[in-house]
Order: structure tokens, then sequence, then C-alpha cells
């Protein structure tokens, strides 16, 4: 099994450079190494990765660290240990996960792994208290593309019989910037050049390969002859590993161009990109400036001053105070304010110098924008009943607010972004009917007291403010919602001298929890599939 399993990996990722240079030239191949460890220091390197594979807690200071390269990102370290790990799960020497071709009755399926052969790895192997929790880690690998169903768009690890396969290290996200979508175009084109089954496009990707040939006219005798080589390529090699290359590609491209109500991993949160870069700041202050002496001071011990009390510390008390010394302290700081100030001119000066965002890419951005409202711009498109600035008919508005006869194009409107979903009254009606079947309705109600509290009048904020704590926060809360603890010491704070942003921070918490979790659960479930479905579109009267 073991030998087997190492000449088709082997081949694979050998045979894979030619396409995949075609598909990103940029990128330079890499060659999957075995990594052979003892058992005690596997071991302790597993618990070890699994143990830190959360990003460091964030800095909220100043100043810049100038051991931090310009080039690391949350994203790549994050990479880093993900792949460490998918190295244990690789090994040869008999640690890893167990890798099989299964035979069935007309076909094989070559180098693929179960469900629940990687979740009890990862019980056995790894420092995880549960199944729960073995399960959550291998979606969140699975999410990043190093490992995927071999029959499914969506990037999930179930603990079943399903079949997974690894990803080459090719096409590993720590390897490949974000691709073009000439490339993309160019994928897609080469699967319906194709007649089988299993290359058939899904309802998503049909839709994106007509944007992209709309987009991409200009060039897309090029994308053709670009896809026809690469089919002529694949068609020299052997039927395993066609399937095989066939399956990783598909993933690469899950990856970065997900199906409809999954997330895309390979993001760059700015903010944490920002936080990495700075450490902290050795003074009292950033922003110092040198105090008077008619000023009282309020810090009551220092350690360049003599240790006197609050009270004693007066601005005319010159016996107490040696003058000298407090302008040193001064002057030092200012010297210091200075030196960070020119550290941190130096290093946005090295980020202007470095251009991360392509203007084509913010154009084309734009563009996709654009044409994905365009259906419902009554301007750009005649909508049916007809335009109400134009024949000053308020049928198309009166349509618009019905909760019911929903149209379809409203109902698509949904799978576009969380905002959608709640701006329309039906579209969030219906989210409210699936989260009681999710025991999580709570965490709308909260997000909508909020919106509520930053309206309400100056004299109804204070019991306001109490009100959501005793139905949300509270110990004996009715309806708790889960924050974390930051979170809480924040709002708690806050809610010592209560205004209309006092809950904000718990606010975007739960938004941001629903957004991730809730909302990507609702487009897949059968709730808004049926509603899609069952979308009429109302017709127009005649007159």
């Amino acid at each position: 099994m073991s030998s087997s399993r190492l000449t088709t990996t082997t081949n694979t990722i050998n045979n894979s450079v030619k396409p995949a240079q075609q598909l990103m030239p940029k990128t330079e191949t890499i060659k999957l190494t075995q990594t052979k460890l003892g058992s005690n220091n596997f071991l302790s390197q597993s618990t070890s990765l699994i143990n830190t594979i959360s990003l460091p807690p964030p800095v909220l200071l100043n100043n810049i660290n100038p051991s931090v390269s310009i080039d690391e990102t949350p994203n790549k370290l994050l990479y880093k240990k993900i792949e460490n790990i998918i190295e244990k799960m690789q090994d040869d020497s008999g640690v890893g996960v167990p890798i099989r071709t299964v035979k069935s009755f007309m076909s094989k399926i070559p180098s693929v792994f179960t469900g629940t052969d990687l979740i009890q790895w990862m019980l056995k192997k790894l420092d995880v208290e549960d199944t729960c929790e073995a399960l959550h880690f291998a979606h969140l690998i699975s999410s990043h593309g190093y490992l995927f169903p071999i029959d499914d768009h969506i990037l999930t690890v179930k603990n079943d019989g399903t079949f997974f396969r690894f990803q080459t290290p090719y096409y590993w996200p720590s390897n490949n910037a974000e691709p073009e979508n000439t490339d993309y175009a160019v994928y897609l084109c080469k699967r319906t050049m194709q007649n089988k089954t299993r290359l058939e496009l899904a309802d998503y990707e049909a839709e994106n390969l007509a944007k992209l040939q709309k987009l991409l006219s200009k060039k897309w005798e090029f994308i053709y002859m670009q896809a026809e080589a690469q089919i002529k390529v694949d068609k020299k090699r052997d039927k395993m590993e066609r399937k095989i290359l066939d399956s990783q590609e598909r993933a690469f491209w899950d990856v970065y161009r997900p199906a409809p109500g999954c997330v895309n991993t390979t993001e760059e949160d700015i903010r944490k990109t920002m936080r990495m870069r700075r450490t902290d700041h050795p003074n009292l202050g950033f922003f110092r400036t040198k105090a008077k002496p008619s000023l009282q001071l309020q810090t009551p011990q220092s350690p360049m001053l003599p240790h006197t009390s609050n009270a004693s510390i007066q601005p005319t008390t010159s016996s107490q105070i040696n003058q000298t010394q407090f302008n040193k302290l001064c002057e030092n700081d200012e010297v210091t304010t200075l030196e960070n100030l020119k550290k941190e001119k130096d290093f946005l000066k090295r980020r202007l110098e470095r251009r991360y965002v392509k203007v084509s890419r913010v154009s084309e951005s734009y563009t996709n924008y654009f044409e994905q409202y365009i259906e419902f711009d009554p301007f750009v498109t005649p909508p049916d009943p007809s335009n109400p600035w134009i024949t000053d008919s308020t049928e198309f508005w009166d349509m618009e607010k019905s909760l019911k006869d929903i149209p379809q194009r409203r109902v698509r409107r949904w799978g576009f972004s969380i905002h959608e979903l709640l701006k329309d009254p039906s579209g969030r009606e219906l989210f409210r009917r699936f989260l009681e079947r999710e025991f999580s309705s709570e965490n709308l109600r909260f997000y909508e007291v909020c919106n509520e509290l930053r309206y309400a009048t100056n004299k109804d904020i204070a019991a306001k403010v109490e009100d959501i704590y005793n139905e949300f926060l509270a110990p004996v809360a009715s309806c708790p919602i889960n924050i974390d603890s930051r979170v809480m010491a924040i709002t708690k704070t806050k809610m010592e001298n209560p205004d209309r942003y006092t809950y904000d921070e718990a606010r975007e918490h739960i938004f941001n929890l629903m957004t991730r979790d809730s909302y990507n659960r609702f487009l897949r479930s059968d709730t808004y599939r049926d509603s899609l479905a069952c979308a009429k579109k109302k017709p127009s009267k005649k007159y």
C-alpha cells in the first residue's frame, strides 16, 4: 500500500507541472518531500502545532516591529502551521493517514482516504478533546484547500465514509498568488470541451463562464487555444493520473472561486496584517508632549521621580520634585517619540513603494459588482412592471414591498450578501424562521435591538441598555448570546456610562458570527432553495 501510494503521488506531481505552468506561469514547481520523524518527536511536534494553530494575539500599540518581514502575513504563518501537520498526515512510515486505492464494480478510485480515517488519526495523534473539535479542525484545513472531497465543491469534512484526497503542494495557497480571471476562464472552457460526466460544470460555474466570456470577449480566442493545448497534454497521461489531476485542479479553484455560500479563505485581513507589524511602545505614551510646570502630574509614581503621593504632587512644591529630572524625562520622551515617528515614516514609505493591488484588479472588481447588480437597476434593465420613475406607476415598488408573491429576482438577491438579506423584510423573516429551527434566533434579535438602540431617544437610552443586558448578557439572561470575554469586558466598561453605542463591539461580534456561520448555512439549506424554486414573477397588469 505504501509503495503504490508513493508512486502515484510522485507521478501525479511530476506530470502536473506542464499544465499547471500554463495555468500559473509565475509559480515555481514545488516537489513533495516525505518527512520521517520518530514517534516521540512526532507526537510532541503535532501537539505543539495544534496548540499554536491560532494566530498570535493582536498588539494594539503603535511601534513598528522591524523583525517582521514585509512579505510575512497572518495567512502565510497559518499556512506554515497547517503544512507541517499535512506532512505528518502524509508520512509514509506508518504513522500517517492510511491512503489506498478503492476498487468498485467497473472502476478504481486512486489515492483516497475516508473522513473517518482522518478523524481517527487526529484523535490519536493530535491534542484534540473530542470528535467535534477534530471535525472543526479538519474543516478548517479543508477550507484552505489542503484536502478535499473527491466529488463535491463544498470543502468540508464529514466523519463518515466519504472519500477525500490530499492536495498536491503545487496547488497549496502558500505557493500561489491570487489567480487571474483568464486562468479561471481557461479552466472552465477546458471542462466544457470534454464530454465527460465528472467534468460537467455546476450551475454557478456555468454562470461564471458566461460572465467571463462577456468580460474577456476580446481575448476569448486565445483562451480557447490555451484550453485546447491543455486538453492535448492531458490526453497523453494515464487515466488514473488524469482523474487525480482533474480533482486537484477542481479543488484549487474551489478555494479561490468558492461556490455560493462558501467563504474565500485566501482573503487577507488588513487589520491583522498591520497588528502583526507593530510591537509594544517602550514609553508611557506615543504622542507625549513636553509637560509644563504649571500642570499637575497624573502618575502617582514614576521610575525617575521621587516616591510621593497624589496629594503631595503639586507644581508649586519644588522641594519634593526635582525639576531637572522632570525636564530630562520629558526630553527623553520627545527623543523616543521622534525616533518612533521616523521608523513609522520609513515603514509607510516602503509600503507606498510596494503596490499590493493592481489597478486592473480594482477595475475588474468594480466591473463584477456592477454586472452583478445590473439586473436590479431599473434605469439599465427595464423591469416588469415598468420603471416607476418613467411611467409614474408605483406598481413596481408595491410589488417589491409585498411579503407575498416574491419575485425570483428578489430571492436571488438575498444570496449576494447578508446585508441584502436583512434589508429585505421577507428575507429577514425567512432568515428568522431558519434561525429558530437552528436554535440561534437570539443572535438576530440581539442585532435588531442594538440597531434600535442607536436611534432611541436620549431619555430611553439608559433603560434600553439595562433591558438588553438583562435579556441577552446577564448570568440569568432569558436569551443568552455567545460572546467572548474580551467583548464582554469592553461592554461592561461602557455600561458604566451608557450611550447608544454601548453594545457596538458585541453587535459587531454577533453580526460577524451570523455572516460566517448562520448565513452560509442558510444559503445551503432547503429553506432558501425552496424559496428560490417557488418564487414566481408577478405578471404586470394590462390596461
